[in-house]
């Protein structure tokens, strides 16, 4: 982030909702868990192990910057749920599943709804320099698991396998959401996150620049085809959802 960019956190148009009750809050961990347990297998990628790691960094962002930490730490819980309702979706697919969970745990309905927005702000593609300061802290632990060395190295053949979708596909998202985020200088909200992270975010965006275009060339795209056939690389086709999880 640009010396320049350092006040966004300040700038940021903040409308704060009231604090979860701790017991609320515990019933969404739980509930969460559960969800995560049960559908293990359909969430490689954006498991239990995403999760937590996500709510943990979150929860520090949010203690920085001075949002309210336990709205932030919900949002953190329920922000991935879209992907037990729709392969490859939007965080706005899930919008009915996290209501459902923030209702079940007693969370109020004005900040569940306040949480839900700021699942949707939060959103790699919908994010701008402005968002509030929740959602700040919420896009800058999701972004930071994006942007770890060991996630294009251990976990993108997860998400591949999770969502049904090729190398291509994927390199093209990666790069199509988060180039002109980094290039606006606001890819990390938090300064001491940016100064930490940005070599890492720099070095990834990079790496998935090389894959889009090394898949240009027509031997290595055919060698991609051959890894993919032995089962390296799995993707499995995809299969729509007629129940809604967490029943």
């Amino acid at each position: 982030m640009h010396t320049e960019d350092a006040g966004l956190v300040d700038s940021a148009v903040n409308t704060v909702a009231p604090a979860v009750p701790a017991a609320a809050l515990a019933v969404v961990d739980a509930l969460v868990r559960q969800l995560c347990s049960r559908h293990a297998g359909r969430l490689p990628f954006h498991g239990w192990h995403h999760v937590s790691f996500v709510r943990a960094k979150a929860v520090r962002f949010a203690g920085a910057n001075g949002a309210e930490v336990s709205v932030v730490e919900t949002a953190a819980l329920v922000h991935d749920v879209n992907y037990l309702v729709r392969r490859n979706s939007p965080a706005a697919a899930g919008g009915e599943l996290r209501m459902d969970v923030l209702a079940r745990a007693g969370v109020p309905a004005p900040t569940a709804r306040r949480i839900d927005e700021i699942v949707n702000e939060a959103e790699m593609a919908n994010r701008g320099p402005d968002i509030s300061l929740e959602a700040q802290a919420l896009s800058d632990a999701d972004t930071l698991f994006k942007a770890l060395p060991m996630t294009p190295v251990m976990l993108s053949h997860r998400y591949l396998a999770e969502n049904g979708i090729t190398l291509r596909e994927l390199a093209d998202k990666i790069v199509g959401e988060q180039q002109d985020v980094h290039d606006g200088g606001y890819y990390f909200y938090n300064p001491d996150a940016a100064a930490a992270y940005s070599r890492w975010a720099a070095t990834n965006l990079m790496l998935w620049q090389h894959i889009r275009e090394s898949l240009d060339d027509h031997d290595v795209a055919e060698l991609l085809d051959a890894v993919t056939s032995l089962g390296i690389i799995g993707v499995p086709p995809a299969r729509p959802t007629r129940s809604r999880p967490g029943r």
